[in-house]
């Protein structure tokens, strides 16, 4: 099995950026974990801050993968074009969000790309991307 996870803007801060709301560790040492969790998994990462190369990833990966868990950060509610990219492709999509984005600004109540996503993980921290993975039936 491979799954692909793709972290929008502003995610290559997490371990410094606001803390209380994403915690004190840096996604790279969170995805260590991970692979150690799931050994039989092929876990690919992507970060980027640049909503062109996000989609980029999807239409990369979006055929031959068993799944891409994406965070697109911001663009969650801004972005037609990865709607449209997640739409495109036919491995399924988990979306994910570390803080439960319905806590926060009314504007992230609101999400581009929820429908078009098999489903939605959204406020149990980084424990959101295992929680992810597990749907993927492993």
């Amino acid at each position: 099995m491979k799954i692909q996870i793709i972290n929008g803007p502003n995610l290559n801060l997490l371990g410094t950026r606001e803390p209380g709301v994403y915690g004190n560790a840096s996604f790279n040492d969170y995805l260590n974990e991970l692979k150690t969790l799931f050994p039989n998994i092929q876990i690919d990462y992507f970060q980027s801050n640049i909503e062109g190369e996000l989609i980029d990833k999807i239409q990369e990966t979006g055929f031959s993968y068993n799944g891409i868990i994406l965070n697109a950060g911001g663009y969650t509610h801004t972005s037609v074009a990865i709607r449209d990219a997640i739409k495109a492709v036919s491995s399924p999509v988990v979306e994910v969000h570390i803080s439960n984005v319905h806590a926060r600004e009314e504007f992230r109540h609101q999400s581009m790309i929820s429908a078009v996503c098999v489903g939605v993980i959204v406020g149990f921290g980084m424990d959101s991307y295992r929680l992810a993975i597990h749907s993927f039936k492993v």
